[in-house]
């Protein structure tokens, strides 16, 4: 058996036991009891989405840090909804029977372990992108969701986009021919972090459950609040902040369903003098189906500068540019969807977008009534391990040579290292079997 084949007949009975749950699900009662873990700019907004929802309601608000737990009560309050209950630590959710779902949205260290552990517990779990710290962690929740029979939503919530659907139907159908190459590309302006050193952590804020599962270190001020997206113990870098949006995007249209076999990127810091650790400028290409029969290769390519406004199109900071053996089309979450012919002549798109619920009532709907999720976490897990592929290429400043099927480098130690992490001793929200 090739290990491609072996890898997708792993990926059919994943999906075998959420159809089983799916097929086997009860009406939920009317009220659909849920906890926010992670009450940031996203997750306060997440709350406010979901607390929309008829029949939804928040019950639960856990953070370490008080002031935005507080804030965040805040918000759902002057929206007109319950005064919520303040926690700082998820275990205390968890314990909760009568809560049947909760939102992931933690810095990334936190997304897997949480999400675990809430599978564990029996809660359905919306997760935020990227859905792991690292590739183990990704397949870990994967295996925790079918095992318990939870469903995950992953947070690229271009998953439910009418506009973004109708344009990959499209793409799909053979509007520009075959597909052989995506480029997924991420093109804005970030902050300067600035330089720092170790200090005090606020005194309201508990730093060490911040921390969780992570290496303890010290606190710095300028790896705090969002800015722990950009250091390599908490965050994936702007490649799992943002470009993941458009990497599952180009992965979708060029109908790839499991993981790339050779990575090559290049990149590091051209325009930032600060503490960030990851790039703020990186290419990276993705072949699929390497060696394979002419027709079957397929290449993504992810390009990112963060420190740059300029773009293919006004209007445009990220998006996906897709090229066929008949045409091309460029796609923008913000509305633009522009398909060219051979001869460069414009093709209008057929029919119209269908109307899909919004990323949180879809992962609802599911709940209620077992209607397939729009984003499940296999596939989150999928686009998330691009993220991670891309990042350990770079860090590493060379080609790589990735076996689909045991996600595993080939031959290569020094790349498996990183497929994983390192945890602080003993900490109860490593994920078992890391």
């Amino acid at each position: 058996m090739t290990p491609r084949r072996k890898f997708l007949q792993q990926s059919a009975a994943i999906a075998t036991a959420l159809q089983t749950h799916q097929a086997n699900a009860i009406q939920s009662k009317s009220t659909i009891p849920m906890a926010l873990i992670g009450c940031g700019g996203q997750g306060t907004n997440l709350m406010l989405n979901f607390a929309k929802i008829p029949g939804v309601e928040i019950q639960y608000l856990c953070d370490p840090d008080p002031k935005q737990s507080s804030a965040a009560a805040s918000k759902l309050i002057k929206a007109g909804h319950k005064s919520p209950q303040i926690v700082s630590d998820l275990r205390k959710i968890l314990d909760k029977p009568e809560i049947q779902a909760v939102i992931v949205a933690t810095p990334d260290h936190w997304h897997a372990p949480s999400a675990i552990l809430a599978c564990e517990a029996g809660k359905h779990v919306y997760v935020e992108k990227p859905c792991s710290h690292n590739i183990k962690e990704g397949r870990l929740l994967v295996k925790s969701a079918a095992r318990n029979q939870r469903l995950v939503q992953h947070g690229t919530q271009s998953r439910s986009m009418p506009l973004i659907r109708h344009a990959i139907h499209h793409l799909h159908q053979g509007i520009i021919g075959n597909v052989l190459f995506a480029k997924a590309f991420n093109i804005q302006k970030r902050s300067d972090i600035g330089h720092s050193k170790p200090s005090s952590p606020p005194q309201e804020f508990d730093y060490d459950l911040w921390t969780g599962p992570a290496p303890s270190v010290p606190f710095q001020s300028n790896c705090h609040h969002y800015t722990w997206h950009w250091w390599y113990n908490f965050g994936t870098g702007d490649m799992g902040n943002d470009g993941v949006h458009e990497l599952d995007i180009a992965r979708w249209g060029l109908g790839m369903n499991s993981h790339p076999d050779r990575i090559s990127a290049i990149g590091g810091k051209y325009y930032f003098d600060d503490d960030q650790q990851f790039p703020d400028t990186q290419n990276v290409l993705f072949e699929y189906n390497s060696g394979e029969k002419v027709g079957q290769t397929r290449q993504l390519m992810f390009e990112m500068r963060i420190w740059s406004p300029y773009s293919p199109e006004e209007g445009i900071d990220n998006g996906n540019l897709f090229y066929g053996t008949e045409g091309y089309m460029l796609l923008s979450k913000k509305g633009v969807v522009k398909t060219y012919d051979r001869k460069g002549n414009q093709i209008q798109l057929a029919g119209q977008a269908q109307d899909h619920p919004s990323h949180q009532s879809d992962f609802i709907n599911a709940i209620r009534s077992a209607t397939p999720l729009s984003a499940p976490i296999e596939i989150g897990h999928i686009s998330a391990s691009l993220c991670h592929l891309g990042n350990i290429a770079t860090r590493l400043g060379r080609s790589l040579h990735f076996n689909p099927a045991s996600e595993s480098f080939q031959n290569d130690p020094q790349a498996d290292l990183l497929l994983t992490r390192k945890y602080r001793d003993g900490h109860w929200a490593i994920p078992k079997g890391v």
